[in-house]
């Protein structure tokens, strides 16, 4: 054994065994419990980050541990490798997004493999792959054919330069992101998948999930967002709008009918249509809302505007005419396009009706009174007892609900509805890097699934995309085709698929990857799904875990899985954070400075006062901690690390900083102690193994000072097993250990029975971290004369007779103060202890001349002396 730690050695030599080995492939094996552990697999960007870092130790210590307990453990890894990133990167580079993504996964995979992690890298799988998203397109051409897929027109935004559609994100300031051209709202034929046919399921299995996190439910319920309301109807003013007919509305609040005072539809509304013809004025004012972006947060924080039209609306219950505007805060999307506008009791309404001089109506006596006087207050939108109402006066929300609707239902002008907020999953891209949608347009046969026989449709790997539209709609070598119904030519759908569709059904694929007769193979998946364990950011908490309920789902209605949920448990990591630094530029700008380019300066309770610039020595400002990122310039490169320090070192610094749901604070010196930590425990173990394995320990023969060491280390077991087990708590098991170590570096070496309990307790230090830093612990158990790799050990087990104490240590104290310790018989009774409280020299020096009023004792811990 080395004198000296050397972590690129040991981890390399471990890491060989293991490969050699195979040590991390697994195959079914009916009869033996599994655990399926899966962090949620990342883009291929090029290089690993410390978020990735995080996220894929916890997995990994997760992943080991359950290996420790005897179970048959999938931890897989693949590549989430379609997107716009690639692209992008493919037009400022000039190379296929092809090349660009394979290269950057053959380098990230050689940094995942440096880390040591637990992989079974036989089920890789890469999402640009044929052999991957050829089953995604037989899903799709099956739900095609049921109607769970279908094709409509969509608003979207549309960038007249790109000619491409823009996600929400890219319109920045009304501009696409990248052309800085004016965008537009624009109507394009789209494929949707009927999420919302499972809204309901979606949110009662809710409940079946007690292992997730509440947060992310709750985001999820929100987000479906179900609600029970009533569909209105105002008929049509004949006069104004020249025909029969009635505007439909969606409302949570019908009891607050009685105050609408006008109604507002969305520009591509048919009244604003209608309304247009005969104001160029309005018609501007529509082109302009069709500028605007579609995202909801958008339009929930832009100014209100609108235009009046002509047109009138009759209110359904007291037949009053309502003008009809046109306003940007209305959403075609949403329900019908239009809303009854009740200023009085939505804060919406009431700052447009407060613009535009338009009457308010206060119609419920709220706790902020009767009337709702400018500026608003959330007060105004409670429920509350009905005024100003008629005949529904008096009535509470629940009595005007039912009121209402049976007036409505007499006049066949409304009736109850349950809506969602959740709408149609829309997955159509007019981009080049992504799954190819497997459909045909034919002239004579319409829209026509391609064949199970003709699938794949293959992407082209080869192009090189210039930003100006999809490639593959300049192609006529890939969308010109022959209908497979009737032989006449026709032409390939050429949108590709929204990337979140790959990331919905990867979890399944692993468990057959090699799987040719269908998307997965039955009896693998049900063998390991759902997934026990599932780590990934909050930031998925919605969109991607909702698509991958829902794809399960749909997987289990076509009899692929029996589960209804695709993950057990889920774990969200927090962020990993690091301090800040900048200059402000005289354009106003900033320049970041990254930590290691800084010198700071500290006060005595550690906190950074003052920072300058390691090149000019001037000072930098201070800008606080924030997620590691390269617009931050804040980031530390892992493979540096990992190369000064070793992988075990960058897994237990990891581990230690900071519970994983919790942000991690970067800090040098942190890292420096995990390694510090480790070079320790190598230290011991190697001064131990250079005096010659000693035999096993005799239980019958143990001193007290013996038992104490033994207790230690059964103590530091009991707590571990709780801690990384039952909570994941990874950094108080590591603290467990850190204690036992205290106690092993001063134990006594000098009998046969001090050195076996030594080797005893730096097996159970071996033990106890090897899902934490697996290489030197690879190495520990071989030196420690173990057979076998320490992979194929059992997690240690409690000695609870080790945890019996002969004798107590008591603190003693006088008045609250500590002014001595006792050691007393663990079965010694309360009266026995007082005694010897009592008569310990330090109590009686401090009682002298006092009056003991009250002795307190509480059990195992301390005697408390109450005297005056």
């Amino acid at each position: 054994m080395h004198e000296q730690y050397q972590p690129r050695e040991i981890e390399a030599a471990a890491q060989s065994h293991w490969d050699a080995q195979k040590s991390f492939e697994v195959s079914e094996q009916p009869g033996k419990d599994t655990f399926y552990c899966l962090s949620m697999f990342p883009y291929p960007s090029g290089k690993l980050h410390m978020g990735h870092v995080r996220n894929y130790t916890i997995g990994d210590v997760i992943a080991r541990y359950q290996r420790m307990q005897g179970k048959n453990v999938l931890q897989p890894m693949g590549w989430d490798a379609f997107g716009m990133p690639a692209e992008n990167a493919a037009i400022q580079n000039q190379v296929a997004p092809a090349k660009w993504t394979y290269a950057n996964m053959a380098y990230m995979k050689a940094q995942f493999q440096r880390l040591g992690l637990a992989i079974d890298w036989s089920r890789e799988i890469t999402t640009c792959k044929p052999d991957y998203y050829r089953w995604e397109q037989w899903l799709f051409t099956r739900l095609y054919k049921k109607g769970v897929i279908y094709r409509k027109n969509g608003t979207v935004n549309w960038d007249p330069v790109d000619q491409t559609v823009l996600a929400n994100e890219q319109v920045i300031d009304g501009r696409g992101w990248r052309s800085d051209a004016l965008v537009e709202k624009r109507e394009i034929p789209m494929y949707y998948f009927k999420i919302t046919a499972y809204a309901d399921e979606l949110l009662e299995s809710l409940d079946e999930l007690p292992g997730w996190p509440e947060q992310v439910k709750t985001m999820q319920r929100n987000w479906i967002g179900k609600s029970r309301g009533m569909e209105i109807s105002f008929p049509y003013d004949p006069a104004s709008i020249g025909s029969e007919g009635a505007l439909k509305v969606y409302t949570t609040r019908p009891d607050t009918l009685m105050g609408a005072t006008y109604v507002a539809v969305a520009a591509e509304h048919p009244l604003a249509t209608l309304a247009a013809q005969s104001s160029p004025e309005l018609q501007a004012f529509i082109d302009e809302c069709k500028r605007g972006g579609v995202a909801e947060a958008d339009i929930a924080t832009q100014e209100k505007k609108g235009i009046a039209t002509a047109l009138r609306v009759q209110h359904p219950l007291t037949g009053e005419l309502l003008p009809v505007w046109v306003a940007n805060y209305v959403l075609m999307t949403y329900g019908e396009g239009a809303v009854m506008a009740v200023p009085a009791h939505d804060e919406r309404d009431f700052e447009f009706a407060n613009k535009y001089q338009l009457p308010i109506k206060a119609v419920v006596r709220t706790s902020a009174g009767d009337e709702t006087p400018a500026p608003w207050q959330d007060a105004y939108g409670e429920h509350g007892t009905l005024i100003n109402s008629g005949d529904f006066n008096g009535l509470d929300f629940v009595g005007a609900f039912d009121a209402i609707e049976a007036v409505l239902q007499t006049k066949g002008l409304g009736q109850a509805r349950t809506q969602f907020r959740l709408r149609d999953w829309g997955i159509s891209r007019q981009r080049y890097w992504g799954c190819p949608i497997p459909i045909i347009h034919c002239p004579s046969c319409g829209d026509v699934p391609v064949p199970e026989d003709q699938l794949p449709v293959v992407l082209p790997e080869d192009v090189v995309p210039d930003g100006a539209g999809s490639p593959l709609a300049k192609m006529p070598e890939f969308y010109e085709c022959n209908c497979p119904q009737c032989g006449g030519a026709a032409k390939r759908e050429t949108d590709t698929m929204d990337t979140f569709v790959e990331s919905s059904w990867y979890y399944a694929r692993y468990a057959s990857p090699q799987y040719e007769q269908g998307l997965v193979d039955p009896v693998a998946a049900n063998h390991w799904l759902p997934v026990d364990q599932y780590i990934g950011g909050i930031e998925h908490a919605i969109l991607h875990l909702l698509y991958a309920r829902f794809f399960h789902k749909l997987m289990r209605d076509e009899g692929l899985v029996t589960s209804n949920e695709p993950f057990k448990n889920l774990l969200t990591q927090g962020m990993v954070v690091a301090d800040t630094y900048y200059r402000l530029q005289p354009n106003g700008s900033r320049q970041w400075f990254n930590p290691a380019e800084v010198d700071i300066e500290r006060d005595a309770k550690a906190k950074i006062i003052g920072a300058t610039l390691n090149a000019d020595g001037l000072p930098v400002i201070i800008g606080g901690t924030e997620k590691m990122s390269k617009s931050k310039n804040n980031g530390v490169d892992p493979q540096a690390m990992i190369d000064q320090y070793g992988a075990d070192t960058c897994r237990l610094f990891m581990m230690f900083a900071s519970p994983p749901d919790l942000s991690l604070e970067w800090s040098d010196a942190g890292v420096e102690g995990a390694n510090r930590f480790l070079r320790r425990v190598w230290r011991l173990a190697h001064s131990h193994v250079s005096a010659g394995l000693p035999g096993t320990v005799q239980m019958a023969s143990l001193n007290d000072a013996q038992k104490a060491v033994r207790r230690a280390i059964h103590l530091a077991i009991k707590q571990a097993s709780i801690d990384v087990g039952q909570h994941h708590k990874f950094n108080t098991a590591i603290a467990q250990v850190m204690t036992l170590m205290n106690v092993l570096e001063k134990a006594a070496t000098a009998s046969e029975q001090d050195r076996a309990l030594l080797q005893e307790g730096l097996e159970t230090v071996a033990l106890l971290l090897a899902p934490i830093t697996p290489h030197i612990c690879h190495e520990l158990w071989r030196q420690l004369g173990k057979q076998g790799a320490i992979i194929d050990a059992q997690w240690p087990r409690v000695d609870e007779s080790a945890l019996v104490q002969d004798n107590l240590t008591l603190v003693v104290q006088v008045n609250g103060k500590l002014r001595g310790q006792i050691d007393v018989p663990a079965s010694a009774s309360r009266e026995e202890v007082e005694a010897t409280a009592r008569a310990n020299e330090n109590v009686v020096r401090f009682t002298e001349g006092l009056t003991i009023r009250k002795v307190i004792v509480v059990p195992g811990k301390l005697v408390n002396i109450v005297a005056n």
